[in-house]
């Protein structure tokens, strides 16, 4: 009896220490399930709430318009239009390689269009939409409408698209745009949308960021595996800003008009430096990107030699020729190594060593000062000038003039271009010669300019300023700096030289036995001051000129490169002009009729007064014949 009662108080004791053991787990389970829940419920609350409408909400972006680009008149040269495409939901198709038959038999789809169409519905979950053929025709749309009940899954949207309305007059200036690079898409998640472009080439890429604008949102309710339920909200974006610039359609129409294959123009407001034309011929339709350049297309364009996707105005390299003569004159002035007046010797031919070099006139131009020697545009009096200077001052005053430097003009990739000196020579491992430096003062040699920077050159020969080239005229309607002639420096100059080459290159056009006297303007309109340039890209051989060598017997792609450039009116100067016309031989026949004529479409097309021209050039006597 008293074994069975101590057998029963331990089994009790056992029972009490489990009960306890295991009241006191449950005790503490429930409190660490109590904590849990504070901190979940509590402290935590906020940000699971957050986390649980985020799974609920899906914020997508909605591509701003993108801005518009404007010639200086308000005309739109880049704009935006409607694009319709078509679309496949996966999920609505069920069977998309039936649904893509039945479209081919309505639409024509292409084998790469059916593979690309194919390869995104693979990668992409099945209620996403892909795009099956964008820019349809209203033909086009109603087919598809009409045989919807046959094309489940197929939807018909709209977007928009570029516009260049001017197409190849403006190409090479305004650009275009096209799908983003994957480069490209890390800085900005706008341009993860689909249909977003961006700009890759002329102003559409400068101000990329200011025609992009910001994107807006809306915010749309999803189920759990994202599909879409309806719509929340909706924020608009910020449209891209308007970006207007300096160029004249009309006038850029009438300049391309002017230009035969191979020629490139530019013209400038002299006094602020705008551009108001620039044309390079051949050019390209730039609304071919839009739609995807075929390879044919492609091959057409990377093949001609007159390389048409290339804007050779602020891309192409040329020696300048003569049109460099103002230069080195200015530089042998600066550098007091003669004056106005002195005369050289020209009998044709300028002997350095046992080395000659030749005067584009065989007899000669007898004695000529710096002005005759301009207007005549006589080689050996600039062989013995750059002799006398030396070759870095000759650099030092083109670069003061625009040659060889980055004009920071609006259009990327723009080439500086080369102006030669000792230092550059040498850092090739190679000399620099009395010889290399003669050849120089002609505007021969290893110069490599753009047309924009001789017409850069000309325009600050005619202001004395230093005026840079620039398209943007205003950015979201306000104007920018440097539209007006005062917000650019002086050059530092003496008034008395430039005054001295303006009037010289007065008498190249005015002055009976100037280079160009064909390229005066019609009376009305004032008088224009220019110079010719004729360079060599193939050397004439000593053998060459003796069996009397004559440059029209040569195939073209050997003949000189013509040039010209002017301004005008030149008593009170408004406009610069530049012309190159690749293997024209010679400047006063083949460029300068063409700048004569660009400046009169100017002229008409601005409108600007003109005064009969100052006495010091209408009274001007020749080398031969001294002024008073």
């Amino acid at each position: 009896m008293s074994t069975t009662r101590k057998e029963e108080e331990a089994r009790r004791g056992v029972f009490t220490r489990r009960a306890l053991l295991l009241g006191a787990g449950q005790l503490a389970a429930l409190g660490f399930l109590g904590w849990r829940l504070h901190k979940l419920q509590v402290e935590e609350g906020e940000r699971y709430a957050t986390l649980a409408e985020e799974n609920r909400i899906s914020v997508r972006l909605v591509a701003p318009p993108r801005g518009r680009v404007l010639d200086r008149e308000g005309k739109v040269i880049g704009g935006s239009q409607l694009n319709w495409r078509a679309l496949i939901v996966a999920e609505d198709a069920r069977d998309v390689s039936a649904v893509l038959d039945t479209f081919h038999r309505i639409v024509p789809l292409t084998d790469p269009e059916r593979a690309r169409i194919e390869r995104e519905v693979r990668r992409r979950r099945r209620f996403i939409p892909v795009t099956v053929r964008e820019f349809l025709t209203w033909e086009e749309m109603a087919r598809i409408e009409m045989n919807a009940p046959d094309l489940p899954g197929i939807s018909v949207d709209v977007g928009t698209t570029r516009e260049y309305p001017e197409r190849e007059h403006m190409a090479h200036i305004v650009g275009y745009v096209a799908p983003p690079a994957e480069a490209d898409i890390g800085e900005d998640p706008l341009l993860e949308l689909p249909g977003i472009r961006v700009g890759r080439a002329g102003i559409e890429r400068f101000h990329d960021k200011i025609l992009r604008g910001r994107a807006g949102s809306i915010r749309l309710e999803v189920n759990a595996v994202g599909r879409v339920i309806r719509e929340l909200d909706r924020r608009e974006g910020q449209p891209g800003q308007d970006v207007q610039i300096s160029l004249d359609a009309e006038l850029q129409r009438a300049v391309r008009a002017r230009c035969e294959e191979g020629t490139s123009a530019v013209v400038l407001d002299a006094r602020s430096g705008e551009v108001l034309a620039m044309a390079t011929q051949p050019s390209f339709d730039p609304n071919l990107f839009n739609s995807g350049v075929s390879s044919s297309q492609w091959r057409t364009w990377t093949r001609n030699r007159q390389t048409p996707l290339i804007n050779k105005a602020t891309n192409g390299l040329y020696a300048p020729g003569s049109t460099f003569k103002m230069v080195v004159a200015l530089a042998a002035l600066e550098a007091r190594v003669c004056t106005p007046g002195e005369r050289v010797y020209c009998p044709g031919h300028y002997d350095l060593g046992d080395t000659r070099f030749h005067c584009h006139s065989r007899g000669g131009h007898g004695n000529v000062d710096m002005r005759g020697a301009i207007k005549y545009s006589c080689d050996v009096y600039f062989y013995e000038m750059a002799r006398r200077i030396g070759m870095d001052r000759i650099a030092a005053m083109g670069r003061r003039l625009g040659l060889g430097v980055d004009l920071e003009i609006e259009l990327p990739g723009t080439r500086r271009g080369l102006m030669p000196t000792r230092e550059w020579r040498l850092a090739q491992g190679k000399p620099w010669n009395l010889g290399d430096t003669v050849v120089h003062g002609i505007g021969q040699g290893f110069y490599q300019l753009t047309p924009l920077a001789l017409t850069t050159m000309t325009a600050r020969l005619a202001t004395g300023r230093a005026v840079q080239p620039h398209l943007t005229r205003a950015i979201g309607g306000k104007p920018v700096r440097g539209i007006r002639a005062e917000d650019w420096p002086s050059l530092g100059i003496p008034e008395r030289d430039l005054r001295l080459m303006r009037e010289a290159m007065w008498a190249v056009v005015n002055e009976e036995g100037g280079t160009a006297r064909g390229a005066r303007l019609p009376a009305g309109m004032g008088q224009l001051a220019g110079k010719t340039g004729t360079t060599q890209v193939r050397r004439v051989s000593r053998e060459q000129r003796e069996r009397g060598f004559r440059v029209e017997s040569m195939p073209r792609e050997w003949r000189p490169h013509a040039l010209f450039v002017a301004f005008a009116p030149a008593d009170n100067p408004q406009f610069a002009v530049m012309v190159i016309v690749e293997h024209g031989t010679s400047g006063s026949g083949a460029a300068a009729p063409i700048a004569r004529d660009i400046m009169i479409d100017t002229i008409n097309r601005f409108r600007q007064p003109v005064t009969a021209p100052p006495a010091r050039m209408a009274e001007a006597g020749s080398p031969g014949n001294p002024r008073p």
